[in-house]
């Protein structure tokens, strides 16, 4: 079935003991999706940990330190995959940080209830690194199911330790540790290895002793010979990088890898069907290796997840309970924002009043006082009032259902209208994160892996409404659309009427996608493997405490940092004056054409485009510059906002059109800027921003025009 054999040399082995000794050692923490690994990362480190970009690339990494009683540990969650042929960024990172000196141990986590998913990953794994720690997690999904794993029988055949967890129990961050502890600082002398077929074992045996001497030890001679006789460009140019050129420049090697592939070539194996010869031979010695290891009544999938999945997923429901939850999730977010939002409201600008008479006290001048607190602290007060409360229901609440195991199901639901349209359905996944921040949803699109469907959904991803948007869309829907309803019922039904906002949002989408594809981004849509997880009860104290943290506060953060010039340059407009009037009211008065055309007025159209920074500032400087005061001003009762509103023209069709722009405008600041990042070019950026903007116009004109034929 295999065979071990010493894969390192010495120079390796000093490498992993200087590494021990000095900055402790270097832990990647790698598996497939989906089986518990952020859980066993977050168990390991706790709050020591924090979350970066890798050295020149935009994908995020995770890091955090940990410490036994013998040794420090740097554990790295890498990103996910379920092979180190990689397809992805997040797959090529996987595999260099892997293969290419960033770890001295790697810790593969693998699901309990689908041991056998994993072993092709484990296998690479061990192919190019003997230093590997099998942790079997979900030990308590494996008992409740009836399954029987017998560890320490595939642990003799792997020849590595094998260890079983449960991440959710506080007893496995001591005992994967105390597992850690127990490897030794050398590398050990003998680890299985999969036996490819005669042709394969034939021509590796010739290229391994050309290949040994250019590793040096700091690469496994076989791992390379397989990786040359297949071809993989992506591998080899990072292999010859990491060996300083040797591979390119050894003639030797050249000549030699030349006779071998013109060898397996004569037996019918070019390089891809010898990639696929590869992959079936890891895939059925896997196999091998869990014979008589598990012994299972039911394994993975579940009798009663493919229940679940029948309606989740089904033709007939799988959508209306997808809009139901939508609209459940907006209503608990709607109905907890409004409390929570006036108590803090209260509570920061209590503290304005403080900071101004602490001015005062320093003997700042007025104008100075004016910027910094009814400029700078006052729309700072207003973002983090109005954005804080609702991200962090709503982010908890997404986080849960992707821990619970719905999320990859809206993925699958959606792929059919996405494919329709020359997209991707991950693009359903990017989308959701849409509504919590555009920003975390344009980042979010790092996960699909063709560079043409990626930029395609980050040039859409602002045509979802964002958190930001959600209190202007909330405000007029309660204003202007279920201000008659019964008491008790307003809130139900603006949680409706805004999921109906959503969809329209969600057509519009799939409607860009379309004619995108069918232009700029022509191509047709790839294909990808989407696994459904088994449903799983939900970490509810993890998913708060790094929701809150990774998401929440993050997203906050960016939108805080933006929010205080810009409520300087808004105290700034309101305040200059030229002949008694304000460069606000003037700035106002041009854009009022334009704005009349499209069913609002300037003020509107002006709240917008200050608004650029920061989406929840819209509303007060409508206000503002309705009541021609100096500075944003704190928000009353909606029967008065509305009356104020109804006094300077507004009517159902405005209400109406505002609603439309809400939802179809150009994205925030934070959001440009991300998508610059994302996608290299400033040129994206301005169609990211030109596509809803020039969608939004449209709409409302044509609202606008037809109202005024109606007579309405």
């Amino acid at each position: 079935m295999g065979q071990t054999r010493n894969t390192m040399g010495r120079a390796a082995v000093k490498t992993a003991e200087k590494g021990t000794r000095e900055n402790g050692v270097t832990v990647a923490l790698a598996g497939n999706p989906n089986v518990g690994k952020s859980s066993v990362f977050n168990r390991l480190t706790g709050s020591r940990q924090h979350t970066g970009n890798w050295a020149g690339k935009t994908v995020v990494n995770a890091r955090g330190s940990c410490r036994s009683g013998n040794r420090n540990y740097d554990m790295v969650d890498i990103p996910g995959t379920y092979s180190l042929l990689a397809r992805s960024a997040e797959e090529e990172l996987a595999r260099d940080f892997i293969c290419f000196g960033g770890a001295d141990a790697v810790v593969l986590v693998c699901d309990g209830t689908n041991l056998p998913r994993s072993m092709n990953l484990l296998l690479q794994v061990m192919e190019s690194t003997p230093r590997v720690l099998l942790c079997v997690n979900l030990m308590d999904e494996v008992r409740r199911k009836g399954i029987r794993l017998d560890l320490p029988l595939l642990a003799g055949r792997l020849g590595i330790p094998v260890i079983g967890i449960s991440s959710r129990e506080k007893g496995s961050r001591g005992q994967l540790l105390r597992a850690l502890d127990a490897m030794p600082d050398t590398l050990p002398d003998t680890v299985f290895q999969p036996v490819y077929p005669a042709a394969v074992e034939a021509a590796v045996s010739k290229l391994l002793p050309v290949a040994a001497p250019l590793c040096g030890g700091k690469l496994s001679p076989r791992w390379l010979s397989l990786r040359l006789l297949e071809w993989d460009g992506s591998i080899l140019k990072q292999a010859d990088r990491f060996l300083d050129g040797a591979v390119t420049q050894s003639a030797a090697l050249r000549e030699e890898l030349s006779r071998q592939r013109a060898y397996l070539k004569e037996k019918g194996l070019d390089s891809d069907s010898l990639s696929d010869l590869l992959a079936e031979t890891l895939v059925r010695t896997g196999e091998k290796l869990c014979s008589g290891v598990v012994t299972a009544r039911e394994q993975g999938y579940s009798e009663r997840d493919r229940r679940l999945d029948c309606l989740v997923t089904g033709r007939r429901l799988g959508y209306p309970l997808m809009l139901l939850l939508l609209a459940m999730v907006l209503y608990v977010t709607i109905a907890g924002a409004n409390i929570l939002s006036d108590g803090l409201a209260s509570l920061l600008f209590s503290l304005e009043k403080k900071l101004d008479a602490l001015l005062l006290l320093l003997m700042a001048p007025a104008w100075l006082r004016g910027l910094l607190v009814d400029g700078a602290y006052r729309v700072l007060a207003w973002v983090v009032s109005v954005m804080l409360p609702p991200m962090a229901i709503f982010f908890p609440l997404f986080t849960l259902l992707e821990d619970l195991g719905y999320l990859p199901r809206v993925a699958f639901n959606l792929d059919r209208p996405f494919q329709r349209c020359g997209a991707c359905g991950k693009m359903g996944l990017t989308m959701c994160m849409g509504f919590g921040c555009n920003a975390a949803g344009v980042v979010g699109c790092r996960i699909i892996d063709s560079e043409r469907e990626r930029l395609l959904a980050i040039l859409t991803n602002s045509l979802v409404p964002c958190n930001g948007r959600f209190p202007m869309l909330i405000a007029v829907l309660s204003m202007f659309f279920t201000a008659a309803a019964a008491n008790g019922w307003n809130t139900l039904l603006c949680a409706l009427l805004l999921s109906g906002l959503i969809l329209v949002s969600v057509l519009c989408t799939l409607l860009a996608s379309r004619l995108l594809t069918a232009t700029v981004l022509k191509g047709k849509p790839s294909s990808f493997v989407l696994e459904l997880p088994p449903y799983r009860r939900p970490q509810i104290g993890s998913v708060l405490l790094h929701s809150l943290l990774d998401r929440t506060l993050f997203v906050l953060g960016r939108a805080a940092a933006v929010a205080l010039p810009a409520g300087m340059l808004l105290w700034i407009m309101a305040n200059v004056q030229r002949d008694g009037i304000s460069l606000m009211t003037r700035c106002a008065a041009l854009l009022d054409p334009l704005g009349r055309f499209i069913g609002m007025d300037g003020v509107i159209l002006l709240a917008f485009l200050l608004g650029l920074p920061a989406n929840e500032t819209v509303l007060p400087i409508i206000l503002m510059a309705y009541t021609a005061r100096g500075s944003l001003q704190e928000l009353g009762a909606l029967s008065d906002i509305r009356l104020l509103l109804v006094q300077n023209g507004w009517t159902g069709v405005t209400a109406l059109c505002v609603l439309l722009f809400t939802l179809l405008h150009w994205p925030c600041s934070t959001t440009l800027l991300t998508i610059r990042r994302e996608a290299g070019s400033w040129k994206w950026a301005g169609l990211a921003a030109l596509i809803p903007t020039i969608g939004g116009m449209t709409v409302c004109a044509l609202v606008t025009a037809a109202a005024r034929l109606l007579g309405i």
